[in-house]
């Protein structure tokens, strides 16, 4: 049988966050943007139907898009294969947090593409369920650009204009990107199946984290089970091989006992054999010449 060997592409996708304050006041709203964003070295951003897109009759839906902008860099006939993923975070469970996937070949003509239908607005506004705390929605988007024809990459120092609704210091917009990149890293990885450079990844968000001026204590629970798994995983592994160890001396001792029978059996044929011949035992190693 012809062996095939599978190639698993690991996707390096890059993630925005966007908070958005006073969400609930937003009933009236048709739609909302995020600022202007980098990720993959192209132009994005957000938008956002707080009430759903009524033109894909949408209703009592939250609806989300992910619309590339065009750049000087861009000559006609531009276009980006990207995969995507649009996030809505639950701010009290991570396990809780909706991800929907999606991929867009985005070009002149289709600059926007996303999901009409990503959760229901019950769902969303209910106190409860944790995606609006406070008044405030925290919503993201990773991408990963495949592949661009006629465009170039954006510099990632250039002097972005925002919107006025995604305006924040930039010390809480880093504290809200890496806030979205833990919560992601714990959405989408199982805590027991998470290796040593997940880990490590986690530890350094984390410790990030912990500097800004959020309330955290709904988070680190979840946080600490990931990063003390590695004790866990560390025993378990120990303990297994003391299991293996165990098995090796019980095996040992018994060979040792096969041993010291055949060498009691051979003992006893020698001691017969110097009786035979005249010999008298004085003790277990003397013997001498009964004649």
């Amino acid at each position: 049988m012809e062996r095939r060997e599978i190639n698993v592409e690991i996707q390096p996708f890059e993630t925005f966050t966007w908070k958005i304050e006073n969400f609930s006041n937003l009933k009236n709203v048709k739609k909302i943007k995020s600022g202007s964003f980098i990720l993959g070295g192209y132009l994005w951003r957000i938008v956002l139907f707080p009430k759903g897109n009524k033109k894909k009759r949408a209703n009592n839906r939250l609806s989300i898009y992910l619309e590339a902008l065009e750049t000087a860099n861009e000559s006609e006939g531009w276009s980006r294969d990207t995969k995507f993923k649009l996030v809505v975070f639950n701010q009290l469970n991570t396990n809780m947090t909706i991800i929907r996937e999606s991929k867009h070949d985005y070009n002149a003509k289709e600059v926007s593409w996303g999901c009409a239908s990503f959760m229901s607005l019950t769902e969303l506004r209910n106190p409860e369920n944790g995606f609006i705390v406070k008044g405030v929605c925290i919503v993201g988007a990773q991408v990963f650009v495949s592949k661009s024809n006629r465009e170039k990459q954006v510099n990632q120092e250039v002097d972005l204009t925002v919107s006025p609704v995604s305006i924040e210091p930039t010390k809480q917009v880093d504290a809200y990107t890496t806030l979205g990149r833990v919560i992601i890293l714990l959405q989408t990885s199982k805590v027991k199946d998470m290796n040593e450079q997940d880990r490590k990844e986690l530890q350094v968000l984390w410790d990030q984290l912990k500097k800004s001026n959020f309330d955290l204590t709904w988070l680190e629970p979840q946080v600490q089970s990931a990063l003390g798994m590695k004790s866990y995983v560390e025993k378990a592994l120990e303990a297994e091989k003391l299991k293996e160890n165990m098995v090796y001396l019980e095996l040992e001792t018994e060979r040792l006992k096969v041993k010291s029978v055949a060498a009691e059996a051979n003992l006893n044929i020698e001691r017969n054999l110097l009786k035979s011949k005249g010999f008298e035992e004085i003790d277990s190693y003397v013997w001498i010449d009964g004649t």
